[in-house]
């Protein structure tokens, strides 16, 4: 494994979090400054839009309209040419904060959500994922997952891989014609609670870990570790390959999650490291 030494993209946030690369630039929300943002590669910020009940993961439909979710009132919210309007409303099928997302080609919305309060010690409870049609109710799609958070879908559109935070692997399904999920399965088994991920040409999987100091480890399906890049302070809670060709590896990290211990901009920060294998499929 070669040695990667990230630098500093941007630093000054609060809580960096569903980072994706879109329009030549990174987008992502940083969730305890209830903002979406975009910085492209030379460091130039853009507050795209405030979110009053915390952003967390981004997609967009094909129309171009963004979807992001917000998270303590449960709902996906579509950013219209005058404001943030409901997409959805996921609050009565996810029991607790709904986090991560991917949207399909079709502007199918696949949303994972905590299970319990994990910030108060509530003992962990398995949940489900959420999809989000246009037009149509939102509807469980699949059950008995624990913590449903970061989530890919293959460049052929037919398999998904979530990441169960707490449950320590990443989980396969098969995309049916009309977004429900079939063929579920084990991808790996993971030795770290895995956050946000983002896949690579080669089929492996970038993989955030918190921890305290936490990691960005490169995954193959079965579960073994290519590549990894040990943090030094922070944990690691998300991670996007952008850049024009997208070799670039761009890695969110925070030094605390709960709420109740960020002390405001600094707790959080985004570097980036050049990789030799490209980022495929979506998000």
């Amino acid at each position: 494994m070669s040695e990667l030494k990230p630098e500093v993209l941007l630093d000054d946030l609060m809580f960096p979090e569903g980072p994706r690369w879109h329009d030549g630039r990174l987008w992502f929300s940083d969730m305890h400054a209830h903002e979406v943002v975009a910085v492209d590669m030379e460091g130039n910020r853009e507050t795209i839009v405030e979110v009053p009940n915390q952003p967390s993961g981004l997609g967009w439909l094909p129309d171009g309209r963004m979807l992001v979710v917000s998270m303590t009132d449960r709902r996906l919210m579509r950013l219209d040419a005058d404001g943030l309007v409901e997409a959805g409303d996921m609050s009565s099928l996810a029991p607790f904060h709904c986090n991560d997302m991917v949207v399909d080609s079709q502007g199918r919305a696949y949303v994972g959500n905590f299970g319990s309060d994990i910030f108060t010690g509530e003992e962990a409870k398995s949940t489900n994922l959420v999809m989000v049609t246009p037009g149509e109710e939102a509807r469980s799609v699949a059950d008995d997952l624990m913590f449903p958070n970061g989530t890919v879908i293959t460049p052929d559109g037919r398999t998904m891989i979530v990441a169960e935070t707490r449950g320590r692997r990443l989980t396969a399904f098969d995309i049916e014609s009309d977004g429900s999920l079939s063929g579920r399965r084990v991808w790996a088994e993971l030795d770290v609670p895995p956050d946000g991920i983002c896949l690579d040409a080669e089929n492996c999987i970038w993989v955030a870990a918190p921890g305290n100091p936490g990691a960005f480890v490169r995954v193959a399906e079965g579960g073994e570790v290519k590549q990894r890049i040990d943090l030094a302070e922070r944990g690691g809670f998300a991670c996007m390959l952008g850049g024009p060709d997208r070799r670039t590896l761009l890695m969110l990290e925070a030094h605390a999650a709960n709420p109740d211990r960020i002390r405001g901009r600094g707790n959080g920060r985004i570097t980036m490291v050049r990789v030799d294998v490209p980022g495929a499929g979506l998000p």
